[in-house]
């Protein structure tokens, strides 16, 4: 408080944020944070080096006051208290010395220093016209206000506050010796003054803005304070959360990543053995009596083995690429293009020459649906009825099946849709398969939007439908 036109000052004080841990989310989506409006958020309290530094400002804010109080005495400025001077210095240190604690304890820091100040101000006047210790309860009022974790009871904190200053103005105004003392001065320069307002009036208008920038002053540089540090808490567990969600992207990356590999492979790969068991199997039942069918059945064995090691190879050198930028070791084959829709005439008749009876046909409802087909959909569609074809051969004693590749409309909706059908019934002897295959059929329909039916058909064989939109 300041109780004359002489004695207005003001202090600055740093500080520092840190907010206790909260528990970290695990999804990827970003939560709405439960103090993100500021009223529910707790500044935690500070460090020890915090604390620290508190304690010793104090001390230089103590040091500094001393030699304020000194060097006023040289020019008369305590001429009016005849009280020792170690006493004025007890004075001062009484006020200054719970700043040592002020962001530990702020809002009880905030009650002892006005109650140091209204009592020692009544007790000292001289004393409160002092730097230090008006410093020392603007540092007070800031501290509470940026530091205090419970603003409910800071609002009310305040209030008290304000309302015993507001007191401690009227008793200056009514009882206080230097009022009189003032007042005895005014009368004998009654007729100087040359102000819009009667001296009186000018004082008292002065002394309150004088203490309405005081204390807003200090509430304003402590909401601040209060402010950065909420902001510096959001802008961290943002920071945090975006941390978490790029781990989470990036795992799922490398998952998407594993499982499209690994669909590749099974699929390459079961082709090409389903291939080489069947014309293994031929080649042992007609090795004695037929030489040139045994000759013929080895020949596609060793095509088919070699470009199931020439896939792998390629695969595999896509899998050692270490860097994004490299490219991949695949041992100097070259990865042939992704197959599509337009591969699946040479599927199909690699099947026929295998002794597989095929029949393929395309129906266009959309007549050039078709060529608007993405790539990767295309591929897709090309696994599935290479896996089915697959199974057919591995698992079934059909030895025909018939492939329909069909495009449609169901409303404003467009669909491609191909079927595989045959109507064998499952070899008794035939090992029972990993199930990945089939797998690898629903988990490509459900990529691209679509749906997969899978299994017998009420007349007998088996059926693998799968039906995804056109965009």
């Amino acid at each position: 408080m300041i109780d004359s036109p002489a004695s207005h000052a003001g202090i600055r004080s740093s500080s520092g944020a840190r907010r206790r841990p909260r528990p970290t989310p695990r999804v990827p989506r970003v939560p709405r944070l439960p103090w993100q409006t500021g009223e529910d958020w707790e500044r935690p309290g500070p460090t020890r080096e915090q604390l620290r530094r508190d304690v010793l400002g104090a001390a230089l804010v103590l040091l500094i006051s001393a030699v304020a109080l000194e060097s006023s005495r040289g020019f008369g400025a305590m001429s009016g208290d005849d009280r020792p001077f170690w006493v004025q210095h007890l004075v001062m240190a009484l006020m200054v010395l719970p700043l040592a604690v002020r962001r530990r304890f702020p809002i009880t820091v905030l009650l002892v220093a006005s109650g140091l100040f209204l009592g020692l101000s009544m007790y000292m006047p001289g004393l409160g016209a002092q730097l230090g210790f008006q410093a020392a309860y603007f540092a007070a009022i800031y501290a509470a206000v940026a530091w205090s974790r419970n603003r409910r009871l800071l609002n009310l904190a305040l209030v008290l506050v304000i309302a015993a200053m507001a007191l401690w103005l009227l008793l200056t105004f009514t009882v206080s010796q230097s009022y009189d003392a003032f007042l005895q001065e005014i009368q004998e320069q009654n007729d100087s003054h040359d102000g819009l307002m009667s001296p009186m009036v000018s004082y008292a208008v002065y002394t309150v803005l004088i203490n309405a920038a005081y204390f807003g002053g200090a509430i304003l540089f402590g909401r601040t304070s209060w402010r950065s540090a909420l902001q510096r808490e959001q802008l961290s567990q943002q920071a945090e959360q975006l941390k978490i969600q790029s781990a989470v992207l990036a795992h799922q990356a490398v998952v998407n990543e594993r499982l499209r590999i690994a669909r590749e492979l099974h699929d390459v790969v079961a082709h090409h053995i389903a291939v080489i068991g069947v014309h293994a199997g031929a080649a042992r039942r007609v090795l004695a009596k037929k030489p040139e069918t045994t000759a013929a059945a080895l020949q596609t064995i060793e095509e088919s083995s070699r470009e199931a090691v020439d896939e792998m190879r390629s695969l595999l050198g896509v899998l050692r690429a270490s860097d994004e930028g490299e490219p991949a070791n695949d041992g100097g084959i070259h990865r042939r293009p992704e197959p599509g829709l337009a591969e699946l005439d040479g599927l199909v008749a690699e099947h026929r020459a295998n002794g597989l009876k095929v029949s393929f046909s395309r129906v266009e409802d959309l007549p050039g649906a078709l060529d608007s087909v993405s790539a990767p959909l295309s591929l897709s569609i090309y696994r599935t009825v290479q896996e089915s074809l697959a199974n057919v051969r591995r698992h079934s004693t059909a030895g025909a099946a018939v492939v329909a590749l069909r495009t449609g409309s169901s409303g404003d909706a467009r669909w491609l849709e191909v079927e595989t059908v045959d109507d064998g019934r499952p070899r008794p002897c035939a090992a029972s398969g990993s199930g990945f295959g089939l797998r690898g059929i629903r988990e490509r329909a459900a990529l691209h939007g679509g749906t997969a039916e899978i299994g017998p058909r009420t007349g007998g064989g088996w059926r693998v439908r799968v039906r995804v939109p056109i965009r």
